[in-house]
């Protein structure tokens, strides 16, 4: 933990600082007045770093800074200015004070960086709160180096060249400025960077059972009962494509649960410690979260070596550069972080264990392992035949949000925009709304052996529950940068009876119509890349493949890449989300025709679900052929792409086939149990 001295200069905002810096480092500064003459007896050996208040005054009145200078000109620890502390650094080290252009007090203002370590994980450009009338004035002597300015150009950061101390003009312990515990957090771990000691490096520990284990064993044993958990499961396992499984849940130490709504610009995060809100989007949260929990280089034959396990929903586009006219009612994006987690390599017939910890929590780490592998050792997989079989599924008609007539007159209404050149391909759902009376697990049991996908998960998230099938990757970001995706566009039943099954497959392939769908997601993903991959590293191979799987025959093409230097896996799906095979194509003006024709929000259907790993990697499914509950109503969503050639009966036919894998594993609830569902 991270030991800070914070000089008071006799501020009202310095216990602000205080309660801020307290939550980050996991301890409370020592607060001394800038007068003290304590100051200079403390053996700053016991400190880590110096952050000083903002006050009232200017940095050339002895009377108003105490004995700051005097403290500052004895230490080599890293050193954060805050206003009055800002000019303090910068007078120190020669820099001219005077008056600002205009005084501002309570005043929001833009403010512009240019990517300097303080401000790792913070927009190019955000809102901080500036109370302050004289300023730091350029230009700087040379020891010092601007980093960041207000919109009307005065300097708003600084950094010392040759020792490790920052100033800020603004105020980043305000409740109305953003990204103020973000910077903190850098300075905390620029700390830990000048003392040669990354503590924020967490350590791994992990060992190998020599048995293949049941992933349903396992997860019933182990997590079955916790209300927060996942199950990555490759329950159709496919080489090169779905080799491990991933179990884990949120009872570790350092776990925690993170939800977001758009709009919101508040994270909630739940852990051990309570409920906190962290201001700022979801996608700047899990950056500088991953950021900050790294793991050492591993040998391990996978990517998810502790992470973030969740899912964004499709509503989350609103903050993609689109619009969202519907609120889901789900979170629109929920994460798990995974400090335990149990690793099957379906390939090689081993189960990996591996824990996440810090120095305070290794023993546990530890134990944890020894424990599991004990558990796992006497564990006996569960009966391959479910003891109540899938059956056909129901009428799905009777449970559609969108009736036959509407979802026929949307297909036309579609047909129409694409003749006036509003879009070239517009990917329609509906939604089906059941009720759901069953247990979450029992219900995966039957999903899962009733239509087998690669991309297969069950997420419990406390009243949330998702139950995925899907058969389509959206991004997978290695270690080493390469990124591959697999959109899927074109889908046909199986047929019982081989030759005719192989006929329908052959005329998937050659479909006119099909493969204009699939090539104009192709396009589009390959546009999406482009903004974030390296010139020359995109291509498409195989192109326009049939994969079978249990239900359906789907026209799948392969995308691959490689991303350029500075690009994170975050930066990358945040260009690419949502995945063009759910919206068509061009995405944004398409995405407008869909929220005017859908009359819901999606919600975790047409999102992405899967991992953010601590190595730099990610794996994540486009949600489809997927049903999700909140309480006791399940819905399942499903549709199609509609081009000009599409036929309204069929498409409105494969909207029914999609929804069917989840309908097999549904049970009615008796009538007594329903009451006014319906």
């Amino acid at each position: 933990m991270t030991r800070t001295l914070l000089v008071d200069n006799y501020d009202s905002y310095t216990f602000n600082l205080f309660q801020l810096i307290a939550e980050i480092n996991g301890q409370e500064p020592t607060v001394v007045v800038n007068d003290d003459p304590a100051l200079l007896d403390l053996r700053l050996e016991d400190f880590d770093n110096i952050v000083v208040s903002p006050g009232p005054g200017r940095p050339q009145n002895a009377r108003d800074i105490g004995l700051v200078g005097e403290l500052l000109r004895r230490t080599t620890l890293p050193v954060l200015g805050v206003c009055l502390g800002h000019q303090i650094i910068g007078y120190l080290a020669g820099a001219t004070v005077s008056a600002a252009p205009e005084p501002r007090h309570g005043h929001l203002a833009k403010v512009s960086h240019e990517g300097d370590p303080l401000f790792a994980g913070v927009p190019r450009e955000f809102v901080a709160v500036r109370y302050h009338s004289l300023g730091v004035q350029e230009p700087l002597p040379e020891e010092l180096v601007p980093i960041a300015w207000a919109d009307d150009g005065v300097l708003m950061a600084l950094r010392h060249r040759d020792l490790p101390q920052w100033g800020v003009q603004f105020h980043p312990e305000s409740v109305a400025s953003g990204y103020g515990r973000e910077i903190l957090r850098n300075f905390a771990e620029l700390t830990r960077q000048a003392h040669g000691s990354p503590s924020a490096e967490l350590g791994l520990i992990s060992t190998v059972v020599p048995t293949g284990a049941d992933a349903e064993a396992v997860f019933l044993e182990l997590f079955g009962e916790s209300p927060h958990c996942f199950w990555l499961d490759s329950s159709r396992v496919e080489e090169g494509l779905s080799r491990f499984s991933f179990l884990g849940d949120t009872s570790g130490p350092l776990s925690e649960v993170v939800t977001y709504r758009t709009g919101s610009g508040v994270v909630q995060v739940r852990d051990a410690g309570g409920v906190r809100d962290v201001p700022g989007s979801v996608f700047d949260f899990l950056e500088q979260r991953l950021r900050e929990r790294r793991v050492p280089d591993t040998t391990l034959p996978f990517n998810l070596t502790g992470g973030y396990v969740g899912y964004f929903g499709y509503e989350l586009k609103a903050e993609c550069g689109a619009t969202a006219r519907h609120t889901a009612e789900t979170p629109d994006a929920a994460w798990m972080f995974a400090d335990r987690i149990v690793a099957i390599d379906h390939q090689e017939g081993l189960t990996y264990l591996v824990a996440v910890h810090d120095e305070a929590t290794r023993r546990d780490a530890q134990e944890w392992v020894d424990r599991t592998a004990t558990v796992l050792t006497g564990l006996h997989a569960v009966r391959d035949e479910p003891a109540d079989e899938p059956c056909a599924p129901p009428d799905a008609e009777e449970y559609l949000v969108r009736d036959r007539n509407q979802y026929l007159a949307d297909i036309a209404e579609c047909q129409r925009q694409l003749r006036l050149g509003e879009s070239y391909e517009i990917c329609l759902t509906n939604k089906l709304h059941l009720p759901f009376r069953d247990d979450d697990t029992d219900f995966y049991l039957r999903l899962r052996r009733s239509n087998p996908a690669p991309y297969a998960a069950l997420l419990r998230l406390g009243d949330v529950t998702v139950f995925c099938s899907s058969p389509e990757r959206f991004l997978r970001i290695e270690r080493d940068r390469g990124v591959t995706s697999k959109p899927i566009k074109g889908t046909a039943p199986r047929d019982a009876d081989p030759v005719r099954d192989a006929e329908i497959a052959a005329t998937l392939a050659s479909s006119a119509k099909t493969q204009a769908e699939n090539l104009m997601i192709v396009d589009l993903l390959r546009n999406d890349l482009g903004r974030v991959c390296e010139v020359g590293s995109i291509d498409v191979d195989p192109y326009l493949a049939v994969e079978s799987y249990q239900t359906v025959h789907q026209l799948v093409s392969t995308v691959h890449g490689r991303l350029k230097d500075g690009v994170s896996a975050m930066d990358c799906v945040r260009q690419c989300f949502p995945g063009g095979s759910m919206t068509g194509a061009p995405k944004l003006r398409t995405m407008e025709i869909i929220d005017g024709l859908e009359t819901e929000a999606r919600g975790v259907y047409s999102g992405t679900l899967g991992y953010f790993g601590l190595s730099g990697a990610a794996d994540l499914n486009i949600v489809i052929r997927t049903a999700v509950r909140v309480g006791d109503r399940l819905t399942i969503g499903a549709g199609g792409a509609i081009v000009l050639d599409s036929d309204t009966q069929e498409e409105y036919e494969e909207m029914l086939l999609k929804a069917a894998a989840s309908l097999r594993a549904w049970r009615a609830p008796a009538v007594s149990d329903v009451g006014s569902q319906r």
